[in-house]
């Protein structure tokens, strides 16, 4: 046997460099792959192979989509794993290495993943048309699985693994915050890590909970919104007094979509055009933040004509500064499909200042007031700087005082939380808090006593000044009853001119007594009432 196998061995050493000469390369290559496919089509198991990149040498997102669905699959007999840290995730990664074989089973089928690597002589162009020769490591992952459930793996089995991947991902990954920048003209992003959350927020129970709905609603309507025809987008005002948790609740709804959030600062938007290039700079997946929308940039519209600017040479050029039309257009209009899964956030102190175009459905979806601290938002809080128990009313004596106290627009979230954070003993930050809802519920009180005594002053200073008048005008009837008629009508004169100062305080003081409830003067058809009639007045006494 071994002499057998040594002539046949010497008889190939002789034979192939003959073939290799004979017959070309290429001639070879087809008759192999001929053969080998028509060995292969006998078999019942299909491969699909995923190369890590594209044609275009850039990264297939569905090999890194099966790289993060396959790393939740790692067995614990596994002896060779890769590992990995991206700076925009929380944790290292494991990946399985070369050779690895992973099973997976999907609505009864099997499937078959293996984990391959080849050091091929490429050629690589990159991104500015130059190429390069050099030696790259092709790495690739191949599924294998019976030929008859091509179509279920291929519609059902990927998109599958696509999903999860993302909540791989999302569970995995860091959030960014992101501001433009005039140095680098483009998006800088910060590591995000807010730790607002919707269990944190002082907000009432039925609107944080429809909030959290129409949240899951927007991102779960992916095919709704293609087959109606609509943009995936959602849009978002947020509008209440300062410090009633506006940013707390953009940070909140970031962290629970995983959202990254773009800050759009309008004061720095140069015009129509580069609020497109801004926006198209954004991902997929991200809310875009205005905030104080009403005070950060005073928007022309196409009504009003364009500004000149003088160049320094001395030439006039016209400016296109940001519009309320371009903002519309942008996040509205055609512009706006430039994207998928994107939510608008706009947040101002003052609603009635904004245009009305801004707030119509499909712009601003969904309104949310931002009050004041209710006894639910205080509950939260408490539960939050003190570890109280948020489940019932009665879990600290004072809570009945708290409740009667901070009912109505008293204090802000803001105020709660500074006056909790004052001591770490909850007796004692109660107690404080108790001190001031007192102090600011009687500050409503007063003021109202000193405008009331303000306008009791104000009526007896008129009623005086009325009485004086009308004690003036009884001398001169006294005094016209002697004269002839030419000299009442000089007189007439001389009493208007007289007393004109008098009569601004007597037209505007029976409306200032019938506020503050005094009696006095009525008006009647063209004066104060009958009784003296001069030129145009008269008066009547009460």
């Amino acid at each position: 046997m071994f002499s057998s196998y040594a002539s046949m061995m010497g008889y190939i050493m002789i034979i192939k460099p003959m073939i290799n000469t004979i017959i070309p390369r290429p001639v070879q290559n087809f008759v192999f792959s001929y053969l080998k496919s028509f060995a292969g089509s006998r078999s019942s198991t299909l491969t699909l192979t995923i190369d890590q990149l594209s044609s275009m040498y850039i990264p297939e997102e569905l090999y890194d989509a099966a790289q993060a669905y396959l790393s939740t699959k790692i067995s614990p007999n596994s002896v060779r794993l890769i590992m990995a840290r991206d700076p925009a995730e929380k944790k290292v990664k494991l990946y399985h290495s070369h050779g690895e074989v992973v099973s997976d089973v999907y609505n009864g089928i099997k499937l078959e993943w293996r984990f391959s690597a080849s050091n091929k002589n490429n050629t690589m162009a990159e991104e500015y048309g130059q190429s390069y020769q050099g030696d790259f490591q092709r790495e690739y992952l191949e599924l294998s699985f019976d030929k008859k459930h091509r179509d279920l793996v291929v519609n059902s089995y990927i998109p599958y693994v696509e999903s999860e991947a993302k909540v791989v991902n999302n569970n995995r990954r860091i959030l960014n915050m992101h501001s433009y920048s005039h140095v680098t003209q483009k998006w800088q992003s910060v590591n995000f890590e807010h730790p607002s959350t919707f269990n944190t927020m002082a907000m009432n129970d039925d609107l944080k909970r429809s909030v959290i709905e129409d949240l899951d609603r927007f991102v779960g309507r992916k095919d709704f919104y293609k087959r109606v025809g609509k943009a995936w987008k959602r849009g978002y005002l947020l509008y209440g007094p300062p410090g009633t948790g506006k940013s707390s609740l953009v940070a909140a709804m970031a962290n629970y979509l995983k959202f990254d959030i773009y800050d759009l600062q309008l004061a720095s938007v140069q015009g129509d055009a580069h609020l497109r290039s801004l926006l198209l700079g954004t991902k997929n997946s991200s809310i875009l933040l205005v905030e104080d929308i009403d005070c950060s940039v005073d928007l022309p519209t196409r009504l009003q004509p364009e500004t000149e600017t003088t160049l320094p040479l001395g030439a006039f050029q016209v400016s296109t500064p940001l519009t309320l039309s371009g903002l519309l257009n942008c996040i509205d209009g055609l512009w706006s499909s430039c994207g998928n899964e994107r939510i608008i956030i706009f947040t101002t102190n003052n609603k009635e200042k904004l245009d009305p175009a801004l707030l119509r459905p499909g712009r601003m979806d969904m309104h949310i007031y931002m009050g004041h601290c209710s006894f639910e938002g205080f509950k939260t809080l408490a539960s939050n700087y003190l570890g109280l128990s948020d489940e019932n009313d009665d879990t600290h004596p004072l809570y009945p005082d708290i409740k009667h106290l901070i009912d109505g627009q008293v204090l802000t979230p803001a105020q709660v939380a500074e006056e909790l954070m004052k001591d770490e003993d909850a007796d004692a930050a109660l107690e404080g808090l108790v001190k001031v809802l007192k102090r600011k519920r009687s500050e409503p009180e007063k003021c109202d006593d000193e405008s009331k005594m303000k306008k009791l002053k104000e009526g007896e200073k008129i009623i005086a000044d009325a009485e004086e008048a009308i004690a003036d005008a009884e001398e001169t009837l006294r005094e016209l009853e002697v004269l002839t008629p030419a000299q009442v009508e000089d007189k007439e004169e001389l009493v208007d001119s007289q007393y004109a100062h008098v009569m601004p305080a007597l037209l505007s003081g029976p409306r200032l007594m019938a506020q503050s409830g005094f009696p006095g003067f009525y008006r009647g058809g063209r004066g104060i009432g009958p009784g003296f009639r001069g030129r145009g007045m008269g008066f009547r006494r009460m």
